[in-house]
């Protein structure tokens, strides 16, 4: 039987040799250079080195390994494809990266490749450098990052483009003569007529709209264009979606491409149809998570092909390959479906910073609020604010009555208290007889939080201490942690058996309106049923924060309650997320003008002012100030670090960081607020969950695992330093395993 000396992994066990001889061993310089020198048969002749990025939570595996490239692989394994490699005695996927004729390893130790799982390249240059400078920036792994901007394969749709291309392959060979068809061939869109356009009602949209039209030079991309945009909250003849269509319509006309991202599918549909009507539906395509796999990655496919120029989608749309893309809009960008909830955590907004700063973007943030992250963009230069004057804006924004004002206080000793007070009611009624009206509520469900009818202690579950709610009129209390019943509760602190709804929900103010508007159907639009439009008819919408379904025709009242509670929970942004709430569902309302009226029940004098005057921006300037006094985010950039006690004084020890890096803590911290760092619920020693721990959790083995949290605050100047360290940390103390894993986490905003 023959014996190939070349092929991977098969060494001929009699191997020959002299005898007597002693075995000269070879330095390692010698023998690296050696394997420089040599490369094995079954390598492939040009470029047998592949570096890839192996697809690993592990931090200190976070960087490029060499591996083999075998011949039968040669043609298809190419920089951006998914490839299987062993790694660890495991079988790992990775992404290949780079391929090179250097390696520190020498050549006959490469392992080789196993098979490459997609010929198709769809992870391109510009996507990894975005992904490098992101894990960089969040102390995070790059093979994190790249799990988020890459959608998962679907094989059928892969199978379909490979096909495809070599069809038309096989069609030019054998036509040598036939005109070559251009496959960037995009429909040709015209500029919208910047006379005719909304953008002219704004200070400085005109200026925007006319460069984002400009053609490219072909030396020079020419400047680009960074804004805030606040929209008009009520203007009968556009609304925000309209302006995005219309920016994007501008840019397409000059060639290039865009990308617009969208907290939520609600919205989606609606920037869909209104960049549809101005953009031919074959140039955009629809990227969402709660698609199907295969539209959605055929989708990918044909942006990433240059197909189709424009992409829509909630926040993994950010990382959109468009071909030559000249703009980047990020909508309504405080909301928090925005950030990722996946390691590590990054926000839209910032992958969005990132890439217009490394691509020459132009970028858009648009809302009808303003973050303090935004009004630090426009402090600091790098973005222009857009907004319109107040006289135009006072005309185009729905009538905001406060019931706790002094006025209705005079008239209504219980406005202030009432849930429902008599003029939200009254509002009600005479809109109801034009068309639907909407009413806003804080939770989801019946009854949210029980107590004791006697002692108003909160209802705790018996066995993992979670906080009992009602889940529907009529049922038993039941843990919202463990969803057990509460079968024979009683109070903790006075024993009593009888309990009271401390909280209403969706559910129950539906039927509350119910019964007090018999003849008006009522619709629920929360938790897992949201419904995204209803027709302009009388009925009244009952729906959470962010679940407010689109009426074409708007709504004729809004009433805006439980903002007290809102307002009451704790959290650096509170008060910002509650008046963006509110800012958002005024908006659908028609102006004051038309009838529209909205009622705001909250007694928080300063965020009622606010909505009333209509002035997002100026509260977010005055935010921004306060917090740079108190040095807080986004002031200054955060990191949360979380594990055990003696783990994170380690962990801190060993990063070194500089004198002007502010250290609170450690400090214990509940189940709740580990789970909201890491994603995941904590564990014990023994393998159980806090809340399962019981009284046994407060034991030594207990207090030995309890989680403890370090915030970090630091500048940006010295922000790049930092992450770097924490960074270098997580790699060390993963290989040398030194001590416990210490969960990290930047930009914390969300979490204080």
């Amino acid at each position: 039987m023959e014996h190939n000396p070349g092929s991977p992994g098969d060494q001929d066990p009699q191997q020959l040799e002299l005898p007597d001889l002693p075995r000269v061993r070879r330095r390692p310089e010698a023998r690296r250079a050696a394997g420089h020198s040599h490369t094995p048969a079954y390598l492939a002749e040009t470029d047998p080195v592949a570096r890839v990025i192996v697809d690993s939570p592990v931090p200190h595996l976070d960087r490029p390994f060499d591996y083999g490239v075998p011949k039968d692989l040669a043609e298809a394994a190419q920089p951006g494809t998914r490839v299987r490699v062993r790694f660890g005695g495991r079988q790992l996927q990775g992404w290949l990266i780079e391929r090179t004729d250097q390696s520190e390893v020498p050549r006959e130790r490469l392992q080789p490749l196993i098979r490459v799982q997609s010929e198709l390249p769809v992870l391109t240059p510009a996507t990894l450098e975005i992904a490098r400078a992101v894990a960089a920036r969040c102390a995070g792994l790059v093979s994190d990052v790249l799990r988020a901007a890459v959608p998962p394969r679907v094989a059928s749709v892969e199978k379909q483009v490979v096909k495809a291309a070599a069809d038309t392959a096989e069609t030019e060979d054998s036509d040598a003569t036939a005109e070559k068809p251009d496959q960037d061939l995009v429909p040709v869109v015209e500029a919208p007529s910047l006379a005719e356009s909304a953008w002219t009602l704004y200070d400085g949209g005109d200026t925007v709209l006319e460069r984002l039209g400009q053609q490219p030079d072909t030396d020079s991309p020419g400047e680009p264009v960074r804004a805030v945009f606040q929209a008009l909250p009520s203007h009968p003849e556009h609304t925000a979606v309209d302006l995005v269509a219309q920016a994007v319509a501008a840019t397409r006309s000059a060639g290039r491409g865009a990308v617009v991202v969208v907290p939520d599918a609600k919205t989606l549909d609606r920037v869909q149809a209104a960049v549809e009507a101005l953009v031919p539906s074959e140039d955009v395509a629809r990227l969402h998570s709660d698609d199907k796999p295969t539209p959605r990655y055929r989708a990918f496919v044909q942006v990433l092909q240059g197909h189709r120029r424009v992409a829509l989608g909630t926040r993994p749309a950010v990382w959109a390959p468009v071909k030559d893309a000249g703009l980047v809009v990020v909508m309504d960008d405080g909301d928090s479906s925005l950030t990722e909830r996946r390691a590590p955590y990054h926000h839209a907004r910032d992958v969005a910073l990132v890439r217009a700063e490394q691509e020459n973007l132009s970028l858009l943030l648009v809302g009808h609020s303003v973050t303090p992250e935004a009004q630090r963009l426009v402090d600091t230069g790098w973005a222009l604010p857009v907004r319109a004057d107040r006289e135009t804006l006072r005309a185009n924004m729905p009538r905001i009555v406060a019931t706790a004002d002094s006025w209705h206080r005079e008239r209504d000793s219980l406005a202030g208290r009432a849930r429902l007070p008599e003029t939200a009611f009254r509002v009600a009624r005479e809109a109801l007889e034009d068309g639907p009206v909407l009413v806003q509520v804080a939770r989801a469900g019946y009854a949210p939080t029980i107590a004791c009818e006697r002692c108003r202690t909160p209802a705790r579950c018996t066995a993992c201490d979670g906080p009992l709610t009602l889940p529907r009129s009529g049922g038993r209390p039941t843990c919202g942690w463990c969803s057990r019943e509460a079968l024979a509760w009683s109070c903790s602190v006075c024993e009593h058996r009888r309990w009271r709804m401390s909280s209403v929900g969706s559910q129950r103010t539906a039927e509350e309106l119910g019964r007090a508007f018999p003849q008006v159907p009522v619709i629920n639009s929360s938790g897992e049923r949201i419904r995204r439009v209803i027709d302009d008819e009388p009925a009244l919408v009952v729906a959470t924060p962010g679940a407010e379904p689109w009426v074409e025709g708007r709504y004729r009242a809004a009433l805006l309650l439980d903002g007290d509670r809102m307002l009451s929970r704790p959290g650096l942004r509170s008060e910002e997320e509650t008046l963006r709430r509110w800012f958002d569902a005024a908006a659908l309302v028609r102006r004051g003008a038309d009838g529209g009226s909205v009622v705001v029940t909250s007694e928080h004098e300063h965020a009622v002012n606010t909505l009333v005057r209509w002035d997002p921006a100026g509260h977010a300037i005055r935010e921004l100030a306060e917090r740079r006094t108190l040095l807080l985010p986004p002031a200054v950039r955060s990191a949360a670090l979380t594990g055990t006690v003696a783990a994170v004084q380690e962990f801190l020890a060993l990063a070194a960081l500089p004198d002007q890096v502010r250290v609170i803590g450690p400090a214990p911290v509940d189940p709740g607020a580990v789970e909201a760092i890491t994603g995941e619920a904590p564990t014990s020693l023994l393998g159980e969950s806090a809340g399962a721990t019981g009284a046994e959790g407060s034991s030594g083995a207990g207090r030995q695992d309890e989680q403890h949290r370090a915030l970090l605050f630091f500048g940006y100047g010295i922000a790049r330093e930092v992450t770097a360290r924490l960074r270098a940390v997580r790699s060390e103390t993963s290989a040398l395993r030194r001590f416990g894993p210490v969960h990290v986490r930047c930009d914390i905003a969300d979490l204080l």
